[in-house]
Formats: C-alpha cells, structure tokens, sequence
C-alpha cells in the first residue's frame, strides 16, 4: 500500500510592489511650486500696472471726450479738444516746453557724457567720484529745487554773489523773461544728472582698451578718440538715452512749479503739463485736461515710433 501523499501548499501570491517615486516626479514638484510663485509674481504686478497705470491711460482716454457740469457725465465729442486747440495758453505752453526740451538736450543730454568720460580718465577715486555725481539724484527733488530757488535769490543768493566777485551786475534769475527758463533747465540738469552719467559711465567701461590704443598710435588726441572710437562705440546707449531725454523733458513739471510757481514771468516757463494741472486742479477742467493730455501722449508715441523706426533703418 503506497504512503499517502500530502497536499502541495498552495502558493500565496506576492504582494503588489509599491510605487517607487521617479526622480523626475520630485523634479515636477518643485517645477509646479516654482510657477506658481513666479505666476503670483506675475499676476501681482499685472494687478498694480493694471490699477495704477493701464486704467487711468483708459480713463483719461474716455474722459477727454466727455464733459462733467453740475455732477452730471455726458458725451462732449471733440470739443474738449478744439477748445483746448483754441486756448492761446496751449501753444504758448508748447513753445515753452520745446524751448526748455532744446536747452536740456544741449545740456542735460550732453554734460552727463562728457561727465562720464571725464570719470573713466581717472584711475583711482572713481567710487567717491560717482558717488559725488549721483548725489543730487538720492535727494528729495522739492528739496533739490528750494536749494537753487536759494542760489536763485536776487538780493543774497549764491550766484549773484559769485557774479558780483567778477564785477558782473546781478542778475534777475528767476524773475526775467530772458533767464527764467534757463535757470529751470540748470537746476533739472543738476538734480538728473547722475543717472544719466552712471548709465554712459557702464558703456565706456565697456570699450575695449585695444580701440584706443589703436587710435593713439594713428596720433588721435582726446578729442579724436571722443569722436571716433567713444561715440561710436557707445551709440546705441546714446540714442536711447535721446530718447528718454525727449520724453522726460516734454513732461517737466516739478522744476518751473517750484520754482517759477509753474507759469513764471508772463508765463514764460508754462509748460504743457503744468497747463495740464490748471486745466484740472485750477479751472475744473477735467475733460480739458484729459484733452491736452491725450495729445501729448499721442505726439510722444508718434515720435518715439518714427525715431525707432529711424533708429532700426541706420542700424540695417
């Protein structure tokens, strides 16, 4: 009689293996949590540049062609816009405003390049030097201004008195139709100065030294090598900060309004911005006011619009 034969164990199946994180899920992770805090970022300034910027270009766009009387809104058309084309202020405002974008681009544009490259001659003391430079542009602008309507003064400010050292009779700076504007252009270029000097201060750092010497070795002077090596070299900064310039001064306001309480000798120092404050602040004018400012948002963008344009066609 054969033995009996025990049963075969029944074999138990393995238990599921568990899921082994990849690395690239850990690498996903981290992906997501950085786009998300960027997209916060991002969406954050759109939030601010959308508020405090875009809205307001929107709603001065629509108010120029409306009219407000007695709390009452309604549609004005294009007579916020011929009314401000028939105030006689509004073209003796852009003749000012030109005048004083003329004076600052012979100064404000051209000082703070040949202030730069004076900086990049020196060898030592160049930290202390564009700390000295920038200066007036970490003071308070309002402070800034008081200090030359102080140097401006006719009976005991500081210019008059360097001009009575040499003899020179006194001036009436901010009193005179001649001087008036002059002296609004002087104190806007020392007061922005620095930043300009900075910026064209990087470019030249830029240049190789190998250009110069070349140039030295032809026999170019300062001025040669100014002409041929540093303004070509540094062209594209140049035209962008003629840009700026442009636009920057086309808005003046803060200067000829502390100075000059904005309208000056027989209102020689009215600037298109500052006639854009009494249109609002002054005569109520709200719809006015959106107006001129319309156009001369209009006039900067055609500008900067045909001078890139200009700009892109040289360069090709």
């Amino acid at each position: 009689m054969s033995a009996p034969t025990l049963p075969a164990k029944t074999q138990q199946a393995a238990p599921p293996a568990k899921h082994q994180p990849s690395p690239s899920d850990g690498s996903l992770a981290r992906t997501v949590k950085r786009n998300i805090s960027a997209h916060g970022f991002l969406i954050g300034a759109v939030l601010c540049f959308s508020f405090f910027s875009w809205y307001p270009m929107v709603r001065e766009f629509i108010l120029a062609f409306q009219k407000t009387k007695d709390g009452r809104t309604t549609w004005a058309g294009w007579s916020n816009l011929t009314y401000v084309f028939n105030d006689p202020a509004f073209w003796q405002a852009w003749r000012n405003t030109l005048l004083f974008t003329a004076l600052a681009l012979v100064l404000g544009f051209a000082v703070p390049f040949l202030v730069a490259v004076l900086l990049n001659e020196f060898r030592h003391g160049q930290g202390y030097l564009r700390m000295l430079v920038y200066l007036p542009v970490m003071l308070p602008p309002v402070a800034s201004v008081l200090l030359f309507k102080y140097f401006y003064d006719p009976g005991y400010g500081l210019f008059n008195r360097v001009l009575g050292i040499f003899g020179i009779p006194e001036q009436q700076w901010l009193q005179s139709t001649d001087t008036a504007m002059l002296s609004v252009v002087i104190a806007a270029t020392w007061m922005n100065m620095g930043g300009a000097t900075l910026i064209y201060l990087a470019s030249l750092q830029g240049i190789p030294g190998e250009l110069y010497e070349a140039a030295e070795l032809d026999g170019a002077g300062l001025w040669r090598k100014i002409w041929h090596v540093t303004i070509p070299q540094t062209r594209l900064i140049l035209s962008l900060m003629f840009l700026m310039q442009i636009i920057a001064t086309m808005q003046v306001f803060t200067e000829p309004f502390l100075l000059t309480n904005g309208a000056g000798p027989e209102g020689s120092t009215t600037t298109v911005v500052y006639l854009i404050y009494q249109y609002a602040f002054n005569f109520n004018n709200y719809g006015g006011a959106a107006a001129l400012g319309l156009v001369l948002l209009v006039l900067l963008a055609a500008f900067s619009a045909v001078y890139v344009r200009l700009s892109r066609s040289s360069d090709d």
